[in-house]
């Protein structure tokens, strides 16, 4: 009785102090209101964001077709003056430009230390040092090097080259090498399976892999089922010397630094590719099935590089930081325009990315904090995890906290789409969320899937960052849509960018149209410099998915959008995400998944939905830290994972907290799931379950699941 009276007074001391709280900034409100209206002008931003960003230039009953209206900024006119028309003559313009200033930073790690953890266990940490810069002239005197390198140990203009390492300056210092020798790069997930890195390298019959210090013991394996392969030149490790022994017989090992000195010591002259040859043979993550390479020109790259540098606002002082994966065209082509417009790119990795990373020692930095980045590229689940971390942290705060975070939100929302900033909010509320990421994060780009409003706007909000969304795929070397800087609305991901056009072609069969009210909607069709040639191999596939129109290329992507007043997109489905349930109503899974994935306790989340039946199922990885709220609500202590996730009492709380969050982001009655399995172990690249980017393999996680989903609808 004691305990609830404390509680209650508690509550009534927190309850009365925000409201008082509330009093103080409405009094605040009414003073600095007319100062604020002067100094931050809302009207302006207001207008920014509604403005017209693309027109329609062509319509008929079955498709409508939008250009961008803005016209091409000045780095995208020199690159037309110049005639900078393959990566090749991008290395030696930028070089010109900026010649002695920072390009490619990697942090220096000093020594690996045990450290002991609260629970007894000994863990491997890094000491870390600064970072260490190259300059643009060294970064492209080494890439020569390297390019040189390749022609001694035997490499012909257009023979194919494979990338297979993690994100680093080696691998865009080797990239660049092999453009200047007109060898065609192809690039493979690091995260990939055995079968799907076999298929890349044999699919292209290379003899030459570059790799690194951590993947190349995965070849001791992978060399058996890879028999053309000769040659592997490994990146090598800071610290550890890499050991060479047990490969199989007469197969080269060389390190990366020697091929530059071979290299270095070459009269072998380059190679100029032109715009029409292959820069890139990228394979897509493989969602559907077996990879696919697509075919990627210098024109293609050249191309987006120039949209991108018209939709994306760059700073004297801007520094990029880089960890997501360089093989994934979205990362090597923001990379790319940090190259383009003289932005320092500094390298990191999940591992040591902020000062709470594994492999960062207790009381050091991580290296965000270090190097103090101004931008950086994240995909929806990275951005997602920001969001949970976010709530997990303030739950975690106490009541009275909880409560002033709350507070702060709603009032930073409230304002900020009026057209508002909140600098009092942003310094004394939310500069510790700021921090994390080092303090100067003014830009984070977004791209590989939809990104949801909650997560969109809580990144934005509690980071104090500009979060500009965009959209493309491998096929459209990752261009297609660009937000606009001074968009203030969420769910959406831009108008057309100067280099493409967009179009919506009807449906039928699932009813989007282009003369649907208030917005056309169709499958999204895009055409312009951007779109691939087709996939490698595949003439029956790329008859299917790509064809010209006037002189142009196109690509049909499978996504449905509809457009905007102001000519921006939203993506509403996807032709393979979408069932038809018994009762004709249709779900488009994708986007159900991408809306309960904001639900706290889920980690990852498939949807299943029958066309026999009247509703869909999910299967659910959850987070094990909520699972384990949930399980204590319950009285239910000292479960492991496993045994949790096997309770039909905390399944059937899991599924009250999605019913819940599906209601609250305004799902139809029959897109929520009627029941939930609970996946206890993490779905992985290596397992088959998720692609390299960590999207849903939809046909492997129902296979691997079919007895549960047979269970869940018989129940």
């Amino acid at each position: 009785m004691i305990v609830d009276d404390k509680q209650e007074m508690e509550g009534f001391w927190i309850y009365g102090a925000i409201h008082a709280i509330k009093a103080l900034s409405y009094v605040y409100d009414l003073l600095t209101f007319p100062v604020y209206l002067i100094l931050q002008r809302p009207w302006e931003k207001r207008k920014a964001s509604r403005r017209i960003k693309a027109r329609p230039i062509s319509k008929d009953d079955n498709q409508i077709t939008y250009r961008g209206v803005d016209s091409p900024k000045s780095m995208h006119i020199m690159l037309e003056r110049e005639k900078v028309d393959t990566l090749e003559k991008i290395l030696l313009c930028v070089v010109k430009m900026y010649g002695n200033k920072k390009c490619l930073g990697t942090r220096q790690i000093l020594a690996e230390e045990d450290e002991p953890q609260p629970n007894g266990r000994i863990f491997k940490k890094y000491k870390m040092g600064e970072y260490k810069w190259k300059s643009f002239s060294e970064v492209e005197k080494l890439a020569s090097s390297f390019g040189r390198g390749l022609v001694e140990l035997g490499m012909k203009p257009r023979n194919n080259i494979v990338i297979f390492a993690e994100t680093r300056a080696e691998w865009m210092i080797a990239v660049h090498g092999c453009f200047k020798q007109n060898f065609t790069v192809v690039t493979i997930y690091a995260t990939l399976g055995d079968e799907a890195i076999a298929h890349g390298i044999n699919e292209t019959e290379v003899d030459t892999v570059i790799t690194s210090h951590e993947l190349l013991p995965k070849f001791k394996r992978l060399l058996d089922m890879v028999p053309e392969v000769k040659k592997i030149i490994y990146m090598e490790d800071q610290l550890k010397p890499t050991s060479t022994k047990g490969y199989k017989d007469g197969v080269q090992l060389l390190p990366f630094a020697d091929v530059i000195e071979m290299g270095n010591k070459s009269s072998a002259s380059a190679n100029s590719p032109k715009n029409d040859d292959t820069a890139i043979i990228m394979y897509t993550s493989g969602s559907t099935g077996v990879p696919k390479g697509v075919l990627l020109s210098h024109n293609n790259i050249i191309s987006t590089l120039k949209a991108f540098s018209d939709a994306v606002k760059i700073r004297s002082d801007d520094i990029f930081l880089g960890f997501l994966p360089l093989a994934h065209v979205f990362e090597l082509l923001a990379e790319s325009v940090c190259l383009l417009t003289g932005v320092p790119i500094g390298y990191s990795s999940p591992l040591t990315l902020i000062d709470s990373s594994s492999k960062i020692q207790r009381g050091s930095k991580g290296d965000a904090s270090v190097l103090h980045p101004t931008c950086l590229t994240a995909v929806p689940l990275i951005l997602d995890r920001i969001s949970k971390g976010i709530n997990e942290k303030v739950k975690k705060s106490g009541p009275f906290r909880q409560a002033i975070f709350n507070f702060a939100y709603e009032y930073k929302l409230k304002w900020t789409k009026r057209g508002y900033e909140t600098p009092l909010f942003d310094k004394y509320i939310f500069g510790a969320a700021k921090q994390v990421l080092g303090g100067r994060v003014r830009l984070v780009l977004s791209g590989g899937a939809p990104l949801s409003p909650d997560t969109h706007n809580q990144v934005k909000l509690c980071l104090c960052v500009t979060v500009i969304q965009g959209y493309g795929l491998t096929e459209t070397t990752s261009c297609a849509t660009v937000m606009d800087t001074y968009d203030r609305t969420t769910g959406r991901v831009g108008a057309p960018t100067t280099v493409c056009d967009i179009r919506l072609e009807n449906w039928e069969e699932a009813g989007y149209r282009v003369k649907d009210h208030p917005h056309p909607r169709g499958e999204i069709v895009i055409g312009g410099d951007i779109v691939s040639a087709g996939y490698y191999k595949l003439p029956d596939k790329t008859k299917e998915d790509f064809f010209q129109e006037d002189g142009r290329q196109w690509f049909r992507t499978g996504d449905i959008g509809e457009f905007h007043a102001d000519g921006s997109i939203k993506i509403i489905d996807r032709k393979k995400d979408l069932v038809k349930l018994q009762l004709g109503e249709y779900v488009s899974l994708g986007k159900v998944e991408a809306e309960l994935k904001t639900c706290p306790v889920v980690e990852n989340i498939c949807v299943y939905g029958d066309a026999n039946k009247a509703y869909t199922v999910a299967l659910v990885v959850p987070n094990q830290h909520y699972l384990e709220e949930i399980a204590n609500n319950l009285g239910i202590i000292g479960k492991n994972l496993e045994e949790l996730c096997n309770s039909p009492q905390i399944e059937k709380a899991v599924l009250q907290e999605l019913v819940e969050q599906a209601r609250k982001c305004k799902l139809q009655r029959f897109e929520i799931p009627g029941a939930v399995k609970l996946c206890a172990e993490q779905w992985s690249p290596d397992m088959g379950l998720v692609t390299a980017a960590f999207k849903l393999k939809r046909k492997a996680v129902q296979e691997r699941y079919q007895h549960e989903i047979n269970r869940m609808y018989a129940s």
